[in-house]
């Protein structure tokens, strides 16, 4: 299945929407998609501001300040592994085949997600020919770039201050090289976060996205990264109408202390030279660095289509394990 899928990946923004758009134009029997995504920890479903626990490896309290990450190149996969791409509703949340999802609510403030009071994004929603799909398959990342109405458009290296929703966003963009952060996830210890010259911050950090980038996007040049750190997630059984995708922070900050900074940005940002990423990038199924001498393999999954943080749970509440 993940040779299929990985075959898609190098052109999957401008496959999908090729596929898709083509399947729905030529008056294609479809069927609506919603794919729903929930943030877990300790077992529970957190979001907006409900409170964390045992988090780390000092199994700390604490407090969310950001969950956000891009997503794209949807697909459902039927019995034989074949995978057929989801045409995105196109809409504030979602361009293209990329959809941004974000786990807080408008309000702010220390309650978790009510019906009155939800996250902000939390659901894929689009259109597949008609058919029977027993798994899911999508990335984590911003795309180089995607096709919209038949033409190519940067996605990743784009100008935030004039590229649509929800590629528009200025807390997830980095500089014009290095494009925008794939996942931005803070959160706030029960003390400040005590950095290595002894000063604090507020937060720790994860943020994910290409680094090692080269190109001026600007002159029509493809910006290269070194480093892409997009990775695929696949799930071998997946049912959207009675199933959701976890994002476990538990297992995201398990290996970390959140209540210092080992040097470099707070968290982790990326970097190769970074203490704390190491740690991180385990959990994400990412290699940060080269995996052996010569492997040329930094910035790629280091088991594609698996991803520890990533697990299928129950659409209730209850949280359920899925393979992947």
């Amino acid at each position: 299945m993940w040779e299929l899928h990985r075959a898609r990946t190098a052109t999957i923004a401008a496959g999908a929407l090729i596929v898709a758009g083509a399947a729905l134009a030529a008056g294609v029997k479809t069927q609506p998609v919603a794919v729903r995504f929930a943030l877990v920890a300790d077992g529970k479903e957190v979001g907006c501001g409900a409170p964390l626990a045992n988090l780390g490896s000092g199994r700390l309290a604490g407090k969310l300040h950001e969950a956000r990450l891009y997503v794209y190149g949807f697909e459902l996969v039927d019995a034989k592994g074949k995978h057929t791409p989801i045409a995105l509703t196109q809409n504030d949340w979602q361009y293209a085949d990329v959809a941004l999802l974000d786990f807080k609510d408008a309000r702010g403030g220390n309650a978790a997600c009510t019906p009155g009071n939800p996250a902000k994004n939390t659901t894929v929603v689009g259109a597949a020919p008609q058919g029977a799909y027993v798994g899911l398959a999508f990335s984590v990342g911003a795309p180089v770039e995607s096709l919209v109405d038949g033409k190519p458009v940067f996605v990743n290296h784009s100008n935030v201050e004039a590229a649509p929703p929800p590629l528009d966003i200025s807390g997830m963009a980095w500089n014009w090289q290095a494009g925008r952060r794939f996942v931005t996830i803070e959160v706030i210890p029960p003390a400040a976060v005590i950095k290595p010259d002894g000063s604090k911050s507020r937060t720790w950090m994860v943020h994910v996205g290409s680094t090692g980038c080269k190109g001026n996007p600007a002159t029509g040049e493809i910006v290269a990264c070194a480093h892409e750190n997009r990775f695929p997630v696949v799930f071998d059984r997946f049912d959207p109408k009675t199933q959701r995708v976890e994002l476990d922070l538990t297992t995201l900050f398990e290996s970390s202390d959140i209540s210092v900074d080992k040097g470099g940005a707070v968290g982790c940002m990326s970097a190769l030279d970074d203490p704390d990423c190491p740690a991180v990038f385990r959990a994400l199924g990412l290699n940060l660095a080269d995996s052996a001498p010569g492997a040329n393999d930094a910035g790629k999954p280091s088991r594609p289509g698996v991803s520890p943080i990533f697990s299928v749970g129950a659409a209730a509440s209850k949280v359920a394990g899925g393979k992947q």
